[in-house]
């Protein structure tokens, strides 16, 4: 089995004038892989300067890390009031390249943690679905690169999404892009029916647990159903082959024996 990987920028968070603190896709899906278990790894970047800040919080949590250098850090500054957050982007953090993305070796399914729209470029995320199955943080559609408070939009590259198995989206995004509707006309494969139950649920108050659950547990059969499929296939193909050298061996020892008793006539 070829597991999962999760890629994506370290952040260094500052949250209410606090002191900084790790944050991004990578540590917070450990978080959770932690407790989930099974085959994962987490490929990582940030500036070598805030390596011994924000690495150590990672490597904690035991689930396999791939390290490696950027230029720049991402830093945010969050701020709240009430329930109310604003989101400034301080620094952007380096856009990822094909050599960098590599570490996520041969994961089956990608989780693309990005930051914001520059994170990914398409040549990468192109890269990076080249016999995978990729999931999308929908931040790397809505969420500008430049430096100020966060404002999201819809300016992205719809090139982008032909790569994209699931794109998660939080409501505010969703919202951005046009409305559940909206969302499920994306083309992306795994995005339709959750998107429908989300709508529900914000319409009608309607438990999507369930439907999510089992939405989940049909991609996890479909994925195995695909693989067990392209097994067979591989088996398939060298039937023939397999033959062809069992009738090449048979004759290469045999002929001998043969040429022998003819030449005897």
């Amino acid at each position: 089995m070829r597991g999962l990987a999760v890629i994506g920028n370290l952040a260094r968070d500052t949250i209410d004038g606090g002191p900084p603190s790790v944050g991004g896709a990578p540590y917070h899906a450990a978080r959770a892989l932690r407790l989930l278990g099974g085959r994962a790894r987490i490929v990582a970047r940030c500036a070598e300067a805030d390596r011994r800040a924000l690495l150590p919080p990672l490597t904690a949590l035991g689930v396999p890390v791939e390290w490696r250098a950027a230029a720049t850090t991402a830093a945010f500054a969050l701020r709240y009031d009430g329930e109310q957050r604003t989101l400034e982007l301080e620094a952007p953090g380096e856009p990822w390249t094909n050599a960098a993305a590599s570490a996520v070796g041969r994961a089956a399914w990608i989780q693309v943690g990005a930051l914001t729209r520059a994170d990914f470029p398409l040549d990468v995320l192109a890269g990076l679905a080249r016999g995978r199955r990729l999931a999308l943080d929908g931040q790397a559609l809505v969420r500008p690169a430049h430096p100020g408070t966060i404002e999201l939009d819809a300016e992205f590259d719809p090139a982008l999404l032909r790569h994209v198995t699931v794109l998660k989206l939080a409501e505010d995004e969703t919202d951005v892009l046009g409305g559940a509707e909206a969302v499920a006309e994306l083309g992306v494969p795994e995005l339709r029916e959750l998107a429908a139950s989300v709508a529900l649920a914000g319409e009608e108050g309607a438990v999507v647990g369930a439907s999510v659950a089992a939405k989940a547990t049909a991609l996890r059969t479909r994925a195995l159903a695909e693989a067990e499929a392209a097994a067979e296939s591989a088996s398939e193909r060298m039937a023939l082959p397999t033959v062809m050298l069992l009738v090449g061996f048979v004759i290469f020892i045999g002929y001998p024996a043969v040429a022998a008793v003819l030449s005897g006539f």
